[in-house]
């Protein structure tokens, strides 16, 4: 509780200072009504709202958005008007600059300052201004460069008083206010990257049994939501869940809805020209669209079956288009590779034979619909052999499906089309499916992406988010990051989780559910969920009274004092954010603590048992009571808020015996020892480390030295230590010895002897395509060693024993590399990490005499 009191001290006098200087910024939300402002909410009352009328569809939907936002926050609903006329009270007018004539006039007279927006992609502008029409005393105007500029302008108000992007999809509560201004002045943004969205991918079963359980599919009722979701978190772009479904076809409401609320819709990696992949198999007896997924036999129906996406598309009427993110290019059926030894030439015929479809249909020339090409797994080997692309096709460069990026840009860097990335929270594959809970540390996002960013992919970011749910957290997080990356800063994101927390629960909760979500995400992200077993981790010893707990054992202890602090932090939940606190903290942290407990009192019955032990009994009731504990847990978060959930989180998640899921949920066998006592208590005690090994957090350095614009930098809850470093900032070229960019460890050898230095790194690639991650290691002033990080990840041809390392790095979540010093002489020495290469995390040093 001393914990829990000493950060929430801090936090609120850190809150204070926040809330004095955002009444200090222009045209932001302050609960002080200073000279200038402007009346939003007073007397409990909200300003009207206006638009004008034959608006654009997205815009009337936010200003009906805002309206609710309004209600939600007081009780009352505010007027949505499409005329000043009659107005004599202060009123919010929203609206896109070129089609407003309403704003266009304020414009003209010179009321609204509209520089700096024409012509910007998504900037809008959020300004206080007097007397903009007679009686009508001040306005706030909200004026976006389009129709998505507008949108933001109008969330990013909804965001500031209280309103979460996440009041639906996690039922975030919301505060009721009495009085709320916004300042004087004008206040201005828009994104740094592009296209900013998600793609909602292995649906199956959570997702999809959620949805026919709330609406009956996976429909356009619930893609309301996810539309909203989206355009809240300032993103624009969505790739729909795809297994067995097609959005256009399962509810053609979809489609007229997306752009009604102004979603760019994209297809997965796969899925080109606007093709779900179960369309091409929806109509076997179609003699247009069937046979083969093969172009080399089967072109003239490929073709065909394109055309019709790209004509759908533009059905929208008097030649426009529905607003789309065109995928080109070709994987094999069912996301597979396309058949081995596939030739350059036959990728850049189907890429031009696409735009050749997309200028016919369109009457354009294929440069002005816009278009993405996914470099995915294999798909990247031909980007590395020079496949010809057109300049103005954005390249989407993609992770390893674990968190680490594979490729950047190294060349035709000012291509006009630019450079993304295609990011993994959730995956179905090797060496293991991860799709039940989260494991994601936003601080390993963030070295990621900020490294993708400054490497200049900069024109689509685009996540893996399985089923949404439970990735809230880290989808927060890239989100936000998207829009600007530049303003994403270490220091930013050493903020990130009280910020969270403190818009999600109160500031006087903000730190303690930082703490919560900060070490859950440490613990979950050691190993995914699905990657552990009963053999994952060792147990120690077994003696007449006492068993030593190994590592499995200091997991173990790690999440039972999780639970607790949980618990000590659940009773000052108020009734309005349980629902929300125990989606977000309570059943995840119980769900994989849980998860810990009954591997680990499985792993002590096989031991105790194999020794005709009873005291593997007292541990075959554990693994009973956590399997039935998982269940209950689940059918738990099914029943909250009346079952709105149900279906969530049926996702099987024991007893993997490859790299896919079990049919069903099973529990691991145990066995029970006859006769013999089991009522010997079971004592558990730390193993003493007898070895002469020293380990070093590798934050805890005596000293650094920067150069060439680089240093090493500590950032917090990164990898699996209290802090790593990373070379900062990321995007830099490779640094010689001779910059001195290094970092140096004090330490004491008792006698003479040979030293072994391990390095625990976070597992990354090399993104140059090169043969790895360089870093240097010297003692004292002798030579620097190089050692090399060379992982190989799946696709392209890496042969099962190239890809070895890599599947040890990605599931232990970290990668050793080593070397020894021979005769190091006894006494004070000083070890020194050298940066060479970018992309290097370093968690913890290990030294050992032998």
């Amino acid at each position: 509780m001393k914990n829990i009191f000493r950060i929430c001290i801090t936090f609120l006098f850190l809150s204070l200072i926040s809330n004095a200087f955002a009444c200090n910024l222009p045209a932001s939300v302050c609960t002080s009504n200073l000279d200038g402002s402007f009346a939003l909410i007073e007397g409990g009352r909200p300003a009207t709202v206006v638009i004008d009328a034959g608006a654009d569809s997205a815009v009337q939907r936010v200003a009906e958005s805002f309206t609710l936002d309004l209600k939600r926050l007081t009780g009352k609903r505010s007027k949505l008007l499409s005329s000043p006329k009659k107005i004599k009270q202060p009123v919010v007018l929203i609206g896109v600059l070129g089609e407003s004539k309403l704003i266009d006039g304020l414009v003209k007279e010179g009321v609204v300052d509209a520089t700096g927006l024409s012509g910007q992609w998504e900037a809008y502008k959020i300004s206080v201004v007097d007397n903009p029409w007679p009686k009508v005393e001040r306005a706030l105007v909200i004026v976006g460069s389009n129709r998505r500029g507008a949108i933001y302008g109008t969330y990013e108000l909804s965001e500031q008083l209280g309103v979460s992007p996440w009041y639906w999809f996690a039922d975030v509560p919301v505060q009721r206010l009495e009085n709320v201004f916004v300042t004087a002045g004008i206040q201005r943004d828009q994104p740094k990257v592009k296209y900013r969205g998600i793609f909602i991918n292995d649906e199956d079963p959570a997702f999809s049994g959620w949805a026919k359980n709330s609406f009956g599919g996976v429909n356009a009722d619930m893609y309301a939501h996810v539309f909203e979701l989206i355009l809240r978190l300032k993103g624009n772009y969505l790739w729909p869940a795809m297994w067995g479904k097609s959005f256009h076809l399962d509810d053609p409401r979809n489609t007229l809805l997306a752009d009604e609320m102004g979603i760019v819709m994209g297809a997965s990696h796969h899925e080109p020209m606007t093709r779900a992949q179960s369309e091409w198999h929806a109509f076997p007896d179609d003699p247009t669209t069937g046979g083969d997924w093969n172009y080399t036999t089967n072109a003239k129906n490929l073709r065909s079956f394109w055309r019709g996406g790209i004509e759908r598309m533009m059905s929208k009427g008097n030649g426009d288009a529905f607003d789309s993110l065109l995928t080109v290019g070709m994987r094999g059926d069912g996301d597979e590779p396309m058949s081995d030894g596939t030739a350059i030439n036959l990728l850049e015929k189907i890429v031009a034979d696409q735009r050749d479809i997309i200028e016919e249909v369109t009457g354009k020339p294929a440069s002005e619909t816009p278009q993405v090409w996914a470099l995915y797994k294999e798909v990247q080997d031909y980007y590395d052999q020079g496949m010809d692309v057109p300049d103005d096709i954005t390249l989407l460069f993609a992770d390893d499906n674990w968190g680490n990026v594979r490729r950047l840009p190294t060349k035709e860097l000012d291509r006009s089309g630019g450079y993304g990335v295609y990011y993994h929270f959730d995956y179905v594959g090797v060496p293991r499916s991860y799709k039940w809970q989260n494991t994601v540390q936003i601080a390993k996002v963030w070295q990621q992406m900020s490294l993708s960013y400054e490497r200049g992919a900069r024109g689509i970011w685009v996540v893996n988010v399985g089923d949404i749910k439970p990735l809230e957290y880290p989808l927060d997080f890239f989100m936000e990051m998207a829009w600007n990356p530049e303003k994403m800063t270490s220091e930013a994101l050493a903020r990130y989780p009280q910020q969270w927390a403190a818009q999600t629960f109160g500031v006087e909760l903000a730190p303690a559910v930082a703490e919560l979500i900060s070490r859950y995400s440490q613990y979950a992200a050691r190993r995914k969920p699905e990657l552990i077993d009963e053999s994952t981790f060792p147990i120690g010893d077994v003696t007449n009274q006492v068993l030593k707990g190994g590592e499995f054992g200091q997991y173990v202890y790690q999440w039972r004092q999780l639970v607790t602090f949980m618990e000590e932090v659940k009773p000052r939940i108020s009734k309005e954010q349980q629902s929300a606190f125990f989606q977000y903290i309570e059943y995840p942290v119980l769900a994989l603590s849980n998860l810990y407990e009954l591997y680990y009192a499985t792993a002590w019955n096989r031991r105790l048992a194999s020794h005709h032990d009873a005291r593997a009994n007292h541990f075959l009731t554990i693994v009973e009571d956590s399997f039935k504990r998982d269940r209950e847990l689940t059918q738990k978060y099914h029943t909250i808020n009346g079952g709105k959930w149900n279906g969530m989180m049926n996702q099987v998640h024991m007893n993997y015996v490859h790299w896919n899921e079990p049919t069903q949920q099973t529990m691991p066998s145990v066995t029970r020892v006859a006769g013999g006592r089991n009522d010997i208590p079971v004592v558990f005690v730390e193993e003493e480390d007898e070895s002469h090994t020293v380990s070093i957090e590798a934050s805890n350095f005596d000293r650094r030295s920067a150069g060439a614009s680089v240093a090493w930098v500590a950032i917090p809850d990164l990898g699996q230590t209290k802090a790593s470093m990373v070379a900062y900032p990321q995007g830099k070229p490779a640094t010689k010895i001779s910059d001195n960019v290094r970092l140096e460890y004090d330490i004491s050898v008792s006698e003479s002897t040979d030293l072994k230095v391990s390095l625990k790194l976070s597992p990354s690639l090399d993104t140059t395509g090169g043969d790895g991650v360089r870093v240097g290691v010297s003692l004292d002033q002798g030579p620097v060693k190089t050692l090399v990080m060379n992982l190989q990840p799946t696709g392209g041809g890496v042969s099962s024993e190239e890809q070895r390392d890599w599947f040890d790095a990605v599931s232990n979540n970290y990668h050793l590399l080593e070397t020894v010093f021979l005769d190091v002489k006894s006494g004070r020495r000083t070890l020194k990490i050298w940066r060479l290469d970018d992309n290097v995390v370093l968690q913890k040093i290990r030294v050992t005499e032998y």
